[in-house]
């Protein structure tokens, strides 16, 4: 592949700028310039570690900044390429100048995007990583590649996630009862291609998680939405569509905190939930996206953890432990003829799984590199989280309401009045401040929006928050 662009920087390790950021700015300036334009391939990490002589890790986190930020885009096995669709740019305008406060907002050229609750990349372990992978491959690449593994994953991977399972979230899972799986959307796809049969029905949170609900109708099945309060989802709705319909299968839930709302499933709820998915035969799909980051004394169990439970699937990931683009996930069920039929369907779509890499995460997990992570991580996002709930209070108290969340990477934040989101959302694209439009969460458009801080750093959320307040209360 012909890699034409050259980047012409001096790295220089004096300015507080870290080298990272150096190159991503470069890279971004280029794009803006023209130099760089959209389709172009970037030289390989490797490569341009080299030309510039420094740490590869350094170039693959310049990278990540700018995916996280959407001026590229990652292609498996084919490289990095400048995005077709690059974030907005926009010049100072005349509003702007009247309001100095804002200016830097809007003239940066760069794009806030508020995503749907990434961890911060800068902080990842991509280093201890690479070590690892380095170590594994070198080691074990020779026999890997004389043939498959299995269709379920790395059999000492499995037995560690189990451990895991059962010892901090109170689960009863053998290695034998999981399937890795390349990310949590998978494990998601997986489940409804092997669990729904055209026709089926599956009940689901609203607002809520669409890819999940994507998976489901793509294997055919019907989605019945039930609304969502400040306990989870509610109840009685449930209730009265399983007693309506006969061909309800599943119940996609997030009940530790819900997606988008962050609320998390009451424990009475939850025991009715049971109830429930037992008596009228249904398997319950717990989605537990980002269990390990919680800030109060201990998180909530999974509804997979109560052996009263008959059928579910619970499904999790290590990406936002380790790093975004990790995409390592599991599933874990007891029902061994659906964990068949998933290992079936497996191995038509991909019918090795990266065992090298499982290898490399599961070194990282026996030398308590990723429980180091963790804690770490646990107080970088706490802190983050205060100085944004300090902003929040600030600035939206009067005009919007929301709750501290005791975990997670993301506000929910509900305007006291209805506002027309396709006005708010342009209206700040246009101060460079990019917000997910509540229509991506809810068939009928939730007056809320999900704000998350995980991969924004201080000075960017200091930036656009009084911007979205502004913006708000002129509705």
């Amino acid at each position: 592949m012909l890699r034409p662009w050259k980047l012409e920087l001096e790295i220089d390790k004096k300015l507080e700028k870290a080298v990272y950021l150096q190159i991503a700015d470069t890279i971004i300036s280029d794009i803006r310039s023209g130099r760089l334009k959209t389709g172009d391939a970037l030289p390989g990490s490797r490569n341009l570690a080299q030309t510039l002589k420094i740490n590869r890790n350094t170039v693959v986190e310049a990278y990540q900044v700018l995916i996280n930020e959407e001026w590229v885009i990652s292609r498996e096995r084919k490289g990095i390429f400048v995005s077709e669709r690059l974030p907005a740019l926009h010049e100072k305008n005349a509003e702007a100048l009247h309001n100095p406060s804002h200016q830097q907002v809007m003239s940066n050229g760069i794009v806030i995007n508020f995503d749907d609750g990434h961890p911060d990349s800068k902080i990842a372990p991509v280093t201890e990583l690479a070590r690892a992978y380095r170590q594994i491959f070198g080691i074990k690449a020779k026999w890997q590649m004389m043939g498959y593994g299995n269709e379920h994953g790395d059999t000492e991977f499995r037995k560690m996630i189990s451990q895991m399972l059962n010892h901090q979230r109170g689960m009863h899972i053998h290695e034998n009862e999981i399937s890795i799986t390349r990310g949590s959307q998978m494990g998601m796809f997986l489940t409804a291609q092997t669990l729904l049969n055209p026709g089926d029905m599956v009940i689901v949170e609203d607002p809520g998680y669409q890819p999940a609900w994507q998976a489901f109708e793509y294997a055919g099945a019907k989605l019945l939405s039930v609304p969502v309060d400040q306990e989870g989802i509610h109840m009685e709705t449930v209730e009265k569509l399983l007693k309506q319909h006969q061909n309800i299968k599943a119940l996609y839930i997030t009940p530790h905190r819900q997606y988008p709302t962050t609320v998390t499933l009451s424990l009475a709820r939850r025991l009715q939930l049971i109830e429930l998915s037992n008596q009228y035969n249904i398997t319950i799909i717990e989605d537990d996206y980002d269990n390990e980051f919680h800030f109060g004394y201990r998180p909530i169990l999974p509804i997979s953890s109560f052996p009263e439970l008959n059928n579910y699937v619970y499904i999790g990931t290590l990406s936002k432990v380790v790093a975004p683009a990790l995409r390592i996930g599991y599933l874990a069920t007891k029902n061994q003829e659906l964990l068949k039929r998933i290992g079936d369907l497996r191995k038509i779509i991909d019918v090795h799984g990266d065992v090298i890499m499982e290898q490399a995460v599961l070194q990282l997990i026996k030398e308590g590199a990723i429980k180091k992570h963790i804690r770490k991580a646990t107080v970088h996002y706490k802190n983050k989280r205060d100085f944004v709930f300090e902003l929040l209070t600030k600035y939206m108290k009067d005009i919007a309401d929301f709750t501290l969340p005791e975990g997670g990477l993301a506000f929910w934040i509900v305007p006291k009045t209805r506002m027309d989101w396709d006005a708010v959302t342009k209206l700040l694209l246009e101060k460079n401040i990019k917000i997910i439009h509540p229509k991506q969460y809810s068939k009928s458009q939730a007056n809320g929006f999900r704000l998350s801080y995980g991969a924004l750093s201080e000075e960017q959320l200091e930036q656009s928050i009084p911007v979205i307040a502004e913006i708000i209360s002129g509705f």
